[in-house]
C-alpha cells in the first residue's frame, strides 16, 4: 500500500497516544496515573452546560454556516474588544472544531510547497504537523531554560530568508508554561511584520497565568500589526471545554475567508449546540476561571518544588498555562529499577512499566532534555504521582 505524501510525512499525536495508552491501562484494571493530557480537570461550569441543554430542548440542532452563527460571532467580537483591544467585525471571525482546526485553517490558507513556517521550540506538537501538512518546512528555533524558554528577536531574525512565510507564537505556551512580556512579544513579532511575514498568535491559555502575569494579544499593538497577525483561542481552557470542541481566528478578512472556505470542505461548522454554549460563556459570570486558575496554582507551587528536590531533575516554574516542562537529562545513563534511560522517551517508557505514571516524551515538543507534565489533575493525583516517582528514581 502506497499512502498519499500527508499521510507518509505527518506523525500521530504523542500526547493522545499517551493518553490513549493510558485509558488502555486503566481498562484492564492497572492504576496508572496519566499526566498527559492538556484537559482542565475541572466540569464545565452549570450555565454553560445548561445553555447546551436548553439548546438541544429548543430543536437548535441544524446545521449554521462553517464561519459560525451571526451572536457567536458578535459575542467573540465584543470579547476581543473588552479583553484583547482588539476591533473586529463578524466578517473577520471564523469558528471552528477547536482552536487545533483554526491555526490549521490558517496555516494551510498561507502556506504552500516551498514556504518556510518559524516555529519556536519547545512548541506545541501539532505545529510542525500542520505546517508539514501543507507541504511547508517548519524551522525550528530553540530556545532552553537557561532564557526560560524565550527566544529572542535576533533569534528570529536569523531564521528569516526569502521563503519564510509563517511565524507561530503560542504564549502562555504549551509546553513550557513560557509567557513573553509586552515589550518582548512587540519586539520578535515586529521582526515577522517588517519583514512581510504573517503571524498565527495561539492565545489559548490566556486566562490561565500566575504571579500577575498578563497575557497579551500582539495583534493589539498597532493597525500594521492588525495587518498581520491572526489571532486564535478558543473555549477548551479557560471554560474546561475540551469536548465540546469550539475555537476562534479572527483576523484579516480575505485571510480568514480563504481559512472558511477550506473548513467548507473539512468540517462545515462546529456543533449549532457547541455555539450556543459558547456565547454563555462569554457572555455569562467568570468567576469559575478565577477558581480554577487558584487551584491551579497550587498545584504549580506544589509540583515545581517537588520536582526540584528530586536529583538528576531540574525545573523552571511557568508563569503560565497548566505544564511543567522539567529537565531531565541528569537521569540520562542512569539505570531506574534496572531499566537504562537513554533520552525522555525511554524515561517515560520506564516510569509508565516501573511505577505507572504518564509523562509526555520532551521529544515530540522539540527538546529530548525535558518531559511534559500536566498539572490539571488533582492535587491527590499530583501528590500520589510526584510520590511513586521519588520512590522508583530511588531504585
Amino acid at each position: 500500500m502506497v499512502f498519499s505524501r500527508m499521510a507518509r510525512e505527518v506523525q500521530s499525536s504523542a500526547t493522545i497516544k499517551i493518553s490513549t495508552k493510558v485509558k488502555l491501562m486503566r481498562a484492564k484494571g492497572i492504576d496508572i496515573i496519566g499526566f498527559g493530557m492538556g484537559e482542565p480537570d475541572f466540569t464545565t461550569p452549570d450555565n454553560i452546560r445548561n445553555a447546551g441543554i436548553k439548546a438541544i430542548n429548543d430543536g437548535m440542532t441544524k446545521y449554521t454556516p462553517t464561519s459560525g452563527t451571526m451572536e457567536l460571532k458578535e459575542a467573540i467580537c465584543e470579547k476581543l474588544k473588552n479583553e484583547n483591544k482588539l476591533e473586529y467585525s463578524p466578517d473577520q471571525i471564523m469558528t471552528s472544531c477547536g482552536a487545533k482546526q483554526s491555526v490549521c485553517n490558517v496555516i494551510l490558507a498561507l502556506c504552500d510547497k516551498g514556504d518556510e513556517v518559524i516555529i519556536p521550540s519547545p512548541y506545541w506538537v501539532s505545529y510542525s504537523e500542520q505546517v508539514v501538512m501543507a507541504g511547508a518546512k517548519p524551522v525550528l528555533v530553540h530556545a532552553d531554560d537557561s532564557t526560560d524558554f524565550k527566544v529572542s528577536p535576533d533569534d528570529i531574525k536569523k531564521a528569516i530568508n526569502n521563503n519564510t512565510k509563517l511565524l507561530v507564537l503560542n504564549s502562555p505556551c504549551n509546553p513550557t508554561g513560557t509567557v513573553y512580556s509586552p515589550a518582548e512579544l512587540k519586539e520578535i513579532v515586529s521582526c515577522a511584520i517588517d519583514n512581510g511575514i504573517y503571524v498565527i498568535s495561539d492565545e489559548i491559555y490566556e486566562n490561565i497565568v500566575y504571579d500577575g502575569t498578563k497575557a497579551v494579544s500582539p495583534a493589539s499593538f498597532g493597525p500594521e500589526f492588525m495587518d498581520k497577525v491572526i489571532t486564535v483561542n478558543g473555549f477548551s481552557k479557560s471554560f474546561a471545554m475540551t469536548g465540546w470542541r469550539l475555537g476562534y481566528a479572527a483576523g484579516r478578512g480575505d485571510i480568514i475567508r480563504e481559512a472558511i472556505k477550506l473548513q467548507d470542505h473539512f468540517t462545515s461548522s462546529t456543533s449549532s449546540i457547541t455555539q450556543v454554549a459558547g456565547v454563555e460563556a462569554l457572555k455569562g459570570p467568570q468567576d469559575f476561571i478565577k477558581v480554577m486558575v487558584a487551584e491551579f496554582d497550587k498545584r504549580r507551587q506544589f509540583i515545581t518544588q517537588k520536582l526540584n528536590s528530586l536529583d538528576g531533575i531540574s525545573c523552571v516554574i511557568p508563569k503560565g498555562a497548566f505544564y511543567v516542562f522539567p529537565k531531565i537529562s541528569g537521569l540520562f545513563g542512569r539505570k531506574i529499577d534496572g531499566e537504562m534511560v537513554h533520552d525522555s522517551e525511554s524515561l517515560v517508557n520506564t516510569l509508565i512499566d516501573k511505577a505507572n505514571i504518564a509523562f509526555v516524551h520532551g521529544k515530540s515538543f522539540g527538546s529530548d532534555d525535558h518531559v511534559r507534565i500536566s498539572y490539571a489533575t488533582s492535587m491527590e493525583n499530583i501528590v500520589e504521582g510526584m510520590k511513586r516517582l521519588e520512590n522508583v528514581l530511588a531504585k
